[in-house]
């Protein structure tokens, strides 16, 4: 009788310290309309599915806020300062372009808030020690597009891209790599998100008469640049980024992307790997998160990034001390972000440094071709 009073009063005591435990805030900012959208609004659907298979890390109950940035910098930002000093997360997931990640970066910098991008950022620096990137970096997945077309022969390559700093980014990955694998670049062209023609940046790409054309850009507007070269009958080969693996920009690319060759996440070919390949069994559990929080498999590479960034934060919170809500919580958890090792996700094994914002080595990276409307795993 005594045992079983003592245990009830174990049990009563349980449940009141879990129900005085801080909920932990999670604040995610998306491009769920706007020209990012088609990037933004898988980033939602992985995240849901994360909070779905683990609603509940390190004892406290995710309290997950989603805002709409509109695909622009600006409002990123100003959802950013919002989450913050309003609803007081202790961490914000965002956003689905470069330009508004970094601008919520900046912000993550000022309050002291970390924050896990699923977008590239390039935030060197150690005044930057808020922000980690789980998206490999374009450094590296430009690497490995460049290394497909020195195998394949390929002496000068076009450049065309984003007007901005995922533009910028592409650019300078390919001057980098392409250099050192004695490539010419033989044309820098941009346009931005919302242009509805490339037409004369085609023009100029197609007088320089390159073998191959590299395309920095992301999404559905990313698709402009491959319908222009199939319209001007260019037979070259082609190539673009991680940033173009979605249902969208399939549908809109149609035949004018067959053959095109783009780096991705292992998650994108999952059944591909290797049984012994720990980021296989990670991507097939993300796949069946997925198919029960939406009632759909994945058709994009990029939900998985959301929730590779909610593995991280899981298993940092794990290790961070203190209790959610305070200053003193959200250093203890960037310092907990910064110490993750090996950590198997469904794009890569993370690996974070105070002074690396990325975690992803050559683990990370893939190429698939397009054929028929399918990704398919170049060996």
């Amino acid at each position: 009788m005594k045992l079983a009073r003592i245990a009830a009063l174990a049990a009563v005591s349980l449940a009141a310290a879990q129900a005085f435990a801080a909920d932990l805030k999670v604040g995610v900012i998306s491009s769920l309309s706007g020209p990012v959208s088609a990037l933004g609004i898988p980033y939602e659907k992985g995240i849901r599915a994360a909070l779905a298979q683990q609603p509940t890390i390190a004892g406290h109950k995710v309290e997950l806020i989603v805002l709409d940035d509109a695909s622009d910098p600006t409002t990123a930002g100003r959802n950013a300062r919002k989450l913050v000093t309003e609803d007081k997360v202790d961490v914000l997931i965002g956003t689905s372009g470069v330009p508004g990640a970094m601008a919520i970066a900046a912000v993550a910098r000022e309050l002291g808030t970390p924050l896990i991008s699923p977008t590239p950022v390039s935030l060197p620096g150690p005044e930057n020690v808020w922000t980690v990137s789980v998206s490999q970096p374009f450094e590296l997945m430009v690497a490995a597009v460049v290394k497909r077309m020195q195998q394949a022969g390929v002496k000068s390559v076009a450049f065309i891209g984003f007007s901005d700093a995922l533009g910028d980014l592409a650019y300078d990955s390919l001057m980098k790599s392409a250099a050192a694998a004695g490539i010419k670049v033989v044309a820098n062209e941009r346009y931005a998100r919302s242009d509805s023609s490339v037409a004369g940046q085609v023009l100029k790409i197609v007088a320089a008469k390159p073998e191959a054309v590299f395309a920095g850009n992301s999404g559905t507007p990313g698709a402009l640049p491959y319908l222009a070269l199939a319209e001007r009958g260019y037979k070259g080969q082609i190539y673009g980024t991680h940033g173009l693996i979605n249902a969208d920009f399939v549908r809109v690319g149609g035949k004018s992307i067959e053959g095109l060759q783009v780096p991705s996440g292992p998650v994108l070919v999952a059944e591909q790997l290797d049984a012994a390949n720990p980021i296989r069994k990670v991507s097939m559990d993300f796949r069946a998160a997925y198919q029960k929080a939406h009632g759909a498999a994945p058709v994009d590479a990029f939900s998985s990034y959301t929730y590779d960034a909610y593995l991280l934060l899981a298993n940092a919170a794990a290790r961070a001390k203190g209790e959610p809500g305070t200053p003193a919580y959200r250093t203890s958890l960037r310092d907990a972000i910064n110490g993750t090792k090996e950590l198997v996700g469904t794009h890569g094994i993370y690996n974070f440094k105070p002074d690396n914002r990325y975690g992803s080595d050559e683990r990370a990276v893939v190429i698939v071709r397009m054929e028929k409307g399918q990704w398919k795993l170049v060996p």
